[in-house]
């Protein structure tokens, strides 16, 4: 699946934190691709066990910060931890079946 991560229209380059909880029934390759997020900012993607993170050449890879981890199963229990281990959640999307997943980050 590839992840496609843009900055909102108002925002030129995206300069913030980000945290992406990725998770999926079955192993997954996440492809990252990025436009106008500033490198050197801490970004981190959990996602599920067996999956992995693939980013594109260049410097986003450096900061950015790939875990595995346990999730709950069901997405409301998914989305309760994330409000518990994080005090917010801005995005929640849930795709039964996709090849691409656009994003838009930003205040």
């Amino acid at each position: 699946v590839t992840l496609h991560l843009n900055p909102i229209s108002s925002v030129h380059i995206h300069q913030k934190p980000l945290v992406f909880l990725l998770n999926s029934p079955l192993p997954l390759v996440w492809k990252l691709k990025t436009e106008r997020l500033a490198p050197g900012i801490r970004r981190v993607f959990f996602v599920s066990l067996g999956s992995v993170v693939q980013f594109e050449m260049g410097n986003f890879s450096l900061s950015a910060e790939t875990e595995e981890k346990f999730f709950p199963e069901k997405n409301e229990h998914l989305l309760q931890w994330a409000q518990k281990e994080y005090g917010a959640v801005t995005s929640f999307t849930e795709l039964k079946i996709s090849r691409n997943i656009y994003i838009k980050v930003g205040e």
